[in-house]
């Protein structure tokens, strides 16, 4: 876990530092439409860290601005669970993928430096068909301009037998409607 969290503040302090001299105006222009696609990968946590070593996904996000500094999102996509070899042996545990759908807001405390939460549902895929789905509840800190979002989040899928989740970084290209 302590390599967990220095990742996540490394990652988080690089961003601040990398971006705060590139400050802009607006970063969510008031009723505008805009479309993100996205390459995720994380770390899984939890039970997930015991079958599979890291995750690949992606994802397509419509935003839209309320005011200058706070949007709603609509988000869609999938994450790819890789597995772990199965100790003695030359097999893996079982494959399987996240397919969320979520809702967001997200506000810029400062220009191109925001908060977010979604919430939403996953379903999940399995190998041999589909698994239960799950609600999905996610806060992240992210930099957005005018074309690139580059996020860290949390990402926890829960159900009342099981809950398991990743720490996930997103980086997207971004372009009006």
């Amino acid at each position: 876990m302590k390599t967990l969290s220095k990742l996540i503040a490394t990652a988080s302090i690089a961003t601040a530092l990398f971006f705060a001299t590139n400050v802009q105006a607006q970063t969510t222009p008031a009723n505008n439409f805009t479309l993100g696609l996205g390459i995720e990968t994380g770390l899984p946590t939890g039970v997930a860290r015991l079958g599979t070593n890291f995750t690949l996904g992606g994802t397509a996000r419509l935003q839209y601005g309320v005011t200058n500094t706070f949007a709603v999102t609509l988000a869609a996509g999938g994450y790819h669970f890789f597995p772990k070899l199965r100790p003695g042996t030359d097999t893996r545990y079982g494959s399987y993928g996240e397919l969320p759908i979520k809702v967001s807001v997200k506000e810029f405390f400062v220009p191109n430096i925001y908060v977010a939460g979604e919430i939403g549902v996953a379903y999940e895929k399995l190998e041999q068909g589909w698994g239960p789905h799950r609600l999905d509840l996610s806060p992240g800190l992210g930099y957005a301009n005018k074309t690139w979002d580059v996020g860290v989040r949390y990402e926890n899928f829960s159900r009342q037998e099981d809950h398991f989740g990743m720490v996930a970084l997103r980086v997207a290209y971004g372009f009006g409607l």
